[in-house]
């Protein structure tokens, strides 16, 4: 899922509202309604969207509305209880990137727990899903967000104040459902959606 960070006067970027790419107009004064020529001498910046009409509200380079920071729209795939974790740690990422990787890290937890994992351990949920056919790439970049993060955290845990790294773990998160959720369900309804015929064929094949 391709995703391009929100800034303001930026021409185009991800709606934190849609979750569409598309090109943002905007319009900016300052708090005595006196507007610069110049957009970068305004403090108060409101951007819309053109493909769902929403606006976003920035007080100089800080997102204040949608409250859901600049992290990625989560997967629509994503199990409930991890998108309602995924969705308060947006909302905080911003203001407290330490709540946020708390929270993420528990988003973590339950989505291996949905997976069929035990929901206790992340190095060892996320091996095991690896075996299952996660990409070793998204192991090494848990590994990597915990290392960047804090060199001092023990295997397993994840804790950081870096706003980057958090907004890595967000994106880590929307893989993980991508691959273990939303691509073999993709996979299934093409596979579903052949004729009779040649998936009899197919599973002749595969019985070799």
């Amino acid at each position: 899922m391709k995703y391009t960070l929100p800034k303001p006067f930026e021409g185009k970027f991800t709606c934190p509202h849609c979750g569409t790419i598309t090109q943002q107009s905007w319009w900016s004064t300052n708090w005595d309604n006196r507007s610069y020529q110049n957009h970068l001498n305004n403090a108060i910046r409101v951007g819309t969207c053109t493909h769902c009409g929403k606006s976003t509200l920035w007080i100089v380079d800080k997102l204040y509305y949608p409250d859901a920071g600049t992290a990625p729209v989560p997967n629509s795939e994503m199990p409930q209880p991890v998108k309602e974790l995924y969705i308060e740690a947006a909302g905080i990422h911003a203001k407290s990137p330490r709540g946020a990787a708390a929270l993420l890290r528990l988003a973590v937890q339950v989505l291996c727990k949905e997976l069929g994992e035990r929901g206790v351990k992340i190095d060892d949920d996320i091996a095991n899903l690896v075996k299952k056919g996660l990409p070793v790439i998204v192991q090494q970049s848990l590994d990597l967000v915990r290392v960047t993060g804090n060199n001092a955290v023990h295997p397993g845990q994840i804790d950081t104040d870096d706003p980057v790294v958090v907004g890595q773990l967000f994106e880590l998160l929307n893989i993980i459902v991508e691959y273990m959720i939303a691509m073999p369900k993709r996979v299934s309804g093409l596979y579903t959606s052949l004729p009779p015929k040649a998936i009899d064929a197919i599973k002749k094949r595969d019985g070799r």
